[in-house]
């Protein structure tokens, strides 16, 4: 059974026992996290697709850890202008891995 869910401004697909990086949640680490906005459900026997969402379909997924992702530089340059600017940005991401998918 796999299911795709939507948490971040992003949609990720899942099946049991996965672990995914996902935006920052705001929960202790080996918190049990729920994901209502469930968007699909497949099984052996079908897929079942919301309009927009499943209804009564949650995906449960326990906390592993916090943590960042790799750090990119941006860099902008103007040739011949002696002008550049260097700005770099790491974001911060929630390692959790997934427990259970139930559909009402």
């Amino acid at each position: 059974m796999f299911a795709v869910i939507k948490t971040g401004g992003k949609q990720y697909r899942v099946a049991a026992n996965d672990e995914l990086e996902i935006e920052r949640l705001h929960h202790e680490d080996g918190a049990t996290i729920t994901f209502d906005e469930v968007l699909m459900v497949g099984s052996d026997a079908g897929v079942t697709v919301g309009a927009p969402l499943v209804a009564g379909a949650t995906v449960t997924a326990e906390l592993v850890a916090q943590t960042r992702g790799p750090k990119v530089i941006a860099f902008k340059k103007r040739r011949r202008k002696s002008w550049k600017k260097k700005r770099g940005h790491r974001q911060d991401l929630t390692l959790v891995r997934i427990t259970g998918i139930a559909v009402a």
